[in-house]
């Protein structure tokens, strides 16, 4: 039967059909009648060609997913010159026994015929002649098949799947260093190899590159409703992620700064320690622990008064981590701050003991918090385990319900923190304390900057002596680059929140604000011992005596950040913006249109940052959340020559990035599937499969 949607002509384009004919009716002579019908036939046929009918490929996916045409939108556009492509080279995966165990990450030159011979089985086409035209031109990068499930294992569930644990590992890009066509230099290379080492980190280049003007160059190859708005789920992350490359630039990092009060003698401070949180996306627990590290080199090892720890980057950003879904303890639901340690969450290790018990590690450790050491098993399949541990936050003390499966064996999982400020102060004390330093006080965290007159302390106090004019450490974030990968990559929902956040505080407008109020700040005032009390009061009370009240971003929330976002799209994009309450796509109020993703990917095409953008994605059968695209469709010819941001969520699944045709033309490629049918998310993802391998064929 045939389907009424290959009969669905648009509104625009009835409206341009009546324009042509108006312009019909008064050419008599032949010859006009003919340049006219040929601009007819450019304008409208053409687009009228590409939406009249879906694949049939992807109507037969849709047709086994159980799903009709008016579930999905779809916009595939060609972008930039096939001849001097944007996107990274292809890679061709081969099975284990075709090659050497030595020799399973190779780069090799397309121009040889022995590559030619073995070329992808995976990107068949029915064009193989203008495939191996333009695969001459083009260098290839072999990896085995078992290297990308070995890959996938070390990933843990590192994905978009809200209904999977995120791992909070730094895992290793399964590309290695010797087959990327471009490297990363990084100080930090041990804590930051997990990067992908084709992304470009030119610095500032977005400072020295025009914006491209031109957004769209091509009409649509296929456009299906792609004016619908629908919920996007983790798609939307390629929002936040390109505003910020295109706003901070690639280069960008976050600088958490420490400061103290009072007076060091020896290796005491007599006074607080303050830790102005910058809204780094990732400190993690080893990162924080290097923080302190650099406070203790710099001859602090005691500390007579509190810790206090300044998070009032962000305002007002804490949710109820059980409102998306009840799951408050999934990692994905945790909240953003402007001091977030470790994603707010405690990874769990269980160890196989005799006699019916296992013993429980924690990474991070909390101080003053008592954690279970044993647990008791019992004979089940393992599944997830936090699912049979029941775990259960209380006041001083983690509570886990029910016993362990004993198939479980070494098994790590993770558990989110109800309170991302609370949880912060626990490790900052515990790692204090792990690096042999003593603190008398608190650790005390806030979401209001530091007042140095504290009514607790005597009044001609050493104590209360006022703020170090500079800060003691200041500790630079991975940059931005790296941070996008890790959303983009895995599906970092917490991280990408931080980011969209960070927007709103360091926009450019914003960053020239905080030039301004420094560059109007008068000479730095410094305690002389020689002051009398007075003038010691009126430089505690002074709020210029130190680059704390000017070294910081202006705070932000939500509404002043997704409003930021909002007026970039309206400068740069001509689609309506779409509708954000975060910037994850862990909402099922945000709204997105196929049309929105096409022309943001298709801006990004031309921007000096889009190495770093297209290198956070997943590439299909390889990696990121994107690498089963090969087991869902062995034979696509989109294995290693796209690359996707994926979306999950219930009744969501989408799909969004750039793919590499045979007749090496890139294209813009997005798909969202929206649908009332509970739990089709899995059936409908060989619909996007479908999308990938049609549009690779090209």
């Amino acid at each position: 039967m045939q389907l009424t949607f290959k009969l669905y002509t648009p509104p625009t384009t009835i409206a341009k059909l009546k324009l042509f004919c108006t312009y019909l009716r008064p050419l008599n002579q032949s010859s006009k009648r003919l340049s006219t019908l040929a601009l007819f036939a450019t304008a409208i046929i053409t687009p009228l060609h590409a939406q009249a009918a879906l694949p049939d490929a992807i109507q037969a996916a849709l047709s086994r997913a159980d799903l009709t045409a008016a579930d999905i939108s779809i916009i595939i556009t060609p972008v930039g010159d096939k001849n001097a492509s944007r996107l990274p080279s292809p890679i061709q995966v081969i099975d284990s026994d075709i090659v050497d165990n030595n020799d399973t990450q190779t780069q090799l030159a397309s121009t040889n015929s022995e590559t030619n011979s073995t070329s992808q089985k995976t990107a068949q086409t029915n064009n193989n002649n203008v495939k191996n035209d333009v695969s001459q031109q083009i260098t290839l990068t072999t990896i085995e098949k078992r290297t990308i499930k070995k890959h996938e294992q070390k990933l843990l569930a590192y994905t978009d799947d809200p209904y999977t644990y995120q791992s909070l590992e730094s895992i290793p890009t399964v590309l290695s260093d010797n087959v990327s066509s471009k490297s990363i230099n990084n100080a930090n290379s041990d804590e930051d190899a997990h990067v992908s080492a084709n992304v470009s980190t030119d610095k500032d280049s977005s400072a020295n590159v025009a914006t491209p003007t031109i957004k769209i160059s091509f009409s649509p190859l296929l456009s299906h409703q792609p004016d619908i708005a629908r919920t996007p789920a983790s798609t939307m992350k390629l929002v936040p992620s390109f505003i910020a490359l295109d706003t901070l630039g690639a280069n960008f990092v976050w600088q958490t700064r420490v400061y103290h009060t009072g007076i060091i003698i020896g290796d005491r401070l007599l006074g607080d320690l303050i830790i102005q949180g910058s809204g780094d996306p990732k400190m993690t627990h080893e990162r924080l622990q290097q923080l302190l590290y650099k406070v203790q080199a710099t001859g602090i090892r005691h500390i007579n008064g509190d810790i206090i720890i300044d998070s009032a980057v962000f305002k007002n950003v804490g949710k109820d981590p059980a409102a998306f879904d009840n799951a408050p303890l999934r990692p994905y639901n945790a909240s953003p701050d402007g001091f977030l340690v470790n994603f707010s969450t405690i990874g769990i290790k269980s160890y196989p003991l005799n006699e019916g018990q296992a013993s429980l590690t924690y990474t991070p450790k909390l101080a003053n918090y008592q954690l279970p050491s044993t647990i008791n098993t019992r004979s089940a399949t393992c599944g997830q385990a936090s699912y049979s541990l029941a775990p259960q936050w209380q006041s001083q003390q983690l509570i886990l319900n029910t016993t362990l499966p004993t198939s479980c064996k070494e098994h790590v999982f993770y558990v989110a923190y109800p309170d991302a400020k609370d949880f912060a102060a626990r490790v900052i004390a515990a790692k204090w304390q792990e690096l042999g330093n003593t603190l008398s006080g608190n650790v005390i965290t806030q979401e209001t900057p530091y007042t140095a007159a504290k009514n607790t302390k005597p009044t001609r106090s050493l104590a209360t002596l006022p703020m170090s004019p500079l800060p003691l450490v200041s500790y630079p974030s991975l940059n931005l680059t790296q941070q996008i990968y890790d959303i983009n990559h895995f599906s970092n929902n917490v991280m990408t929140e931080q980011v969209a956040l960070s927007i709103g505080a360091y926009d450019k407008a914003n960053a020239f604000q905080s030039k301004t109020a420094k560059a109007n700040i008068a000479t730095v005032e410094t305690p002389s011992t020689n002051n009398d009390e007075a003038n010691n009061n009126k430089i505690i009370n002074s709020k210029t005596n130190s680059l704390y009240q000017f070294g910081k971003p202006i705070a932000t929330g939500y509404p002043a950040a997704l409003q930021t976002i909002n007026q970039w799209w309206q400068t740069h994009l001509s689609t309506s913006p779409p509708h954000l309450t975060n910037g994850s796509g862990l909402c099922r109020d945000c709204t997105i249109t196929a049309a929105n993703l096409s022309e943001l990917l298709t801006y990004a095409y031309s921007h000096p940052s889009f190495d770093a953008y297209v290198n956070s994605l997943g590439i299909a059968g390889v990696s990121g959340t994107i690498a089963a695209h090969g087991e869902r469709l062995p034979e696509s010819a989109a294995i290693g020559r796209a690359w996707i941001k994926t979306g999950t969520l219930n009744n969501v699944t989408s799909m969004a990035g750039y793919v590499k045709g045979a007749s090496g033309q890139d294209y813009v490629v997005v798909g969202l599937i929206n649908t009332e049918q509970a739990l089709n998310t899995y059936t409908a993802r060989p619909v996007l499969d479908a999308m990938l391998d049609w549009t690779a064929q090209h």
